[in-house]
């Protein structure tokens, strides 16, 4: 498979963790993941999805920035860094509309038709690829990312306010 080829399917994904895992969205970060897939190529073993091998990257590195982040601002890490640093963050008033917004967001998801709503929870909160999802619905992989696409599009429409 072409280099080219392995970032763009993965792309989305390598962003996705990046961004769950560092609250932000990150570029350098998402550069330094392909840079250590290409300077460890030789050392994938095929046991696995090589997206997978590629999501362990991102997740490593987005915790190894999120350590270094710490100690620069702090001077120090120990064990609770990461959960310190979020902790810092989240003020009551904070939890409390993350929470309600979480709340919305669930609703709209079941509120979604059935075939849509499975599409959704498998690929965005399993992170479950596309090919797989084909299989495991017995459907074309086309219909899938029509599925998700139209899923995605009713979201945006009940979650407008929340965007």
């Amino acid at each position: 498979m072409n280099f080219n080829e392995l970032i763009e399917q993965n792309k989305q994904n390598v962003r996705r963790i990046i961004k769950l895992i560092t609250k932000e969205q990150n570029e350098d970060l998402e550069q330094e993941v392909y840079i250590k897939v290409w300077q460890n190529k030789d050392k994938y073993e095929e046991k696995g999805k090589i997206t997978g091998w590629i999501g362990t990257i991102a997740k490593n590195l987005s915790k190894d920035y999120l350590k270094s982040s710490y100690v620069k601002k702090r001077g120090e890490f120990d064990e609770d860094g990461i959960s310190q640093i979020q902790d810092k963050k989240a003020t009551p008033e904070l939890k409390l509309i993350q929470n309600e917004r979480q709340k919305r967001i669930i609703e709209a998801i079941e509120s979604l038709k059935p075939k849509y709503k499975e599409v959704i929870m498998l690929f965005e909160i399993q992170n479950v690829p596309y090919e797989q999802i084909a299989k495991q619905l017995k459907c074309p992989v086309g219909t899938v990312k029509s599925r998700l696409y139209n899923a995605k599009k009713e979201l945006s429409i009940m979650l407008k306010d929340l965007i």
